[in-house]
């Protein structure tokens, strides 16, 4: 028979890429998990892994057994989460992963009603962008995982996750300037090329569109600097350096003290949404996470932000901002 444990090691060699990663996040040596997979060839009967170079790949027939891993591991997970149900109290320990603007406006929050209703369990927070956060959950790194998708750039599903939506965040062109924030002026393009930029590294969901943005809207973006900082994106528009795209949960209930303006229809709101692996979802713990989460969202949603907060439409008009071109 088939050892769970090792088709377990099998599985996590397919989601980590290599021996060395798998042995690191185990805890083993490299020698220990090629060990393990020996014997899992032999139990098979078949070849599971071929080298490529200095590093392994799986064969069709892993690829089989993996994929059956998946269907066990997930009923697995409906277990744990029905055993978990059945008790009075929820305990044990919640891992959540969130990018930083979620971490710092979502997070907080949510915490706190956690530890108030639910004190005997453990929440461990690990800031962490969604590209790395995604796998890392269906590596069974984090039960939960606030993750974003912006306007026009959806993100691979993966059959393995469970996705459920938390809220929408606009995002918002912020320039430098002195001065209260001008109304916008509905017949002129937004005062964005031509200046210098701040983006998120090369590579990442923001930074695509970030950039499809402008080249849509006719321009380069001359992206002289590169941080997942959103922070250092705010500090450096304060002070005069660049242009940014900023979303509204940077400000975290606070007003804007830079100028704003809108982005068009379709293109101005990124989805916010959790995720967890498939069959873990009605886990009481991460059941309760998402509740916690989206009470926090529904309080930021009853006490604003409204557009005069943000300094867009200081009459509170938004009809400029609609026809804005950029």
């Amino acid at each position: 028979m088939l050892d769970l444990h090792r088709l377990r090691l099998l599985r996590e060699l397919k989601h980590r890429g290599t021996l060395a990663a798998v042995a690191d996040a185990l805890s083993y040596s490299p020698s220990s998990i090629s060990q393990q997979l020996a014997v899992l060839e032999k139990e098979a009967g078949v070849r599971l892994l071929e080298p490529v170079g200095r590093r392994v790949r799986l064969t069709p027939q892993a690829e089989i057994l993996v994929a059956h891993t998946e269907a066990v591991l997930e009923r697995l997970e409906r277990a744990e989460a029905e055993l978990a149900a059945s008790l009075t109290d929820i305990t044990g320990v919640l891992r959540i992963a969130a990018f930083q603007t979620a971490a710092l406006a979502l997070v907080p929050e949510a915490l706190d009603r956690l530890r108030e209703r639910h004190p005997a369990l453990r929440v461990e927070v690990t800031e962490c962008e969604p590209e790395t956060a995604l796998p890392a959950l269906t590596a069974r790194d984090f039960d939960l995982v606030i993750a974003e998708e912006y306007p026009g750039s959806p993100e691979a599903r993966h059959a393995e996750i469970e996705l459920e939506d938390l809220c929408r965040d606009e995002i918002r062109l912020a320039l430098p300037g002195t001065g209260p924030p001008a109304r916008p002026d509905a017949s002129a393009p937004l005062p964005a090329e031509g200046l210098p930029w701040v983006m998120e590294p090369a590579g990442t969901a923001s930074r695509r569109w970030a950039t499809a943005l402008c080249r849509g809207a006719g321009f380069e973006p001359d992206v002289r600097y590169e941080s997942s900082d959103l922070l250092l994106h705010l500090r450096l528009v304060e002070q005069g350096h660049a242009a940014a795209l900023l979303p509204d949960l940077v400000w975290d209930g606070r007003a804007a003290n830079v100028h704003l303006r809108r982005l068009p229809d379709g293109l101005r709101t990124r989805r916010v949404f959790t995720a967890a692996r498939r069959g873990s979802g009605a886990h009481p713990a991460i059941r309760a996470g998402r509740e916690a989460l989206a009470v926090g969202v529904g309080l930021r949603d009853s006490r604003g932000p409204s557009p005069d907060s943000f300094g867009v439409f200081p009459d509170g008009d938004e009809s400029a901002g609609r026809s804005q071109s950029y």
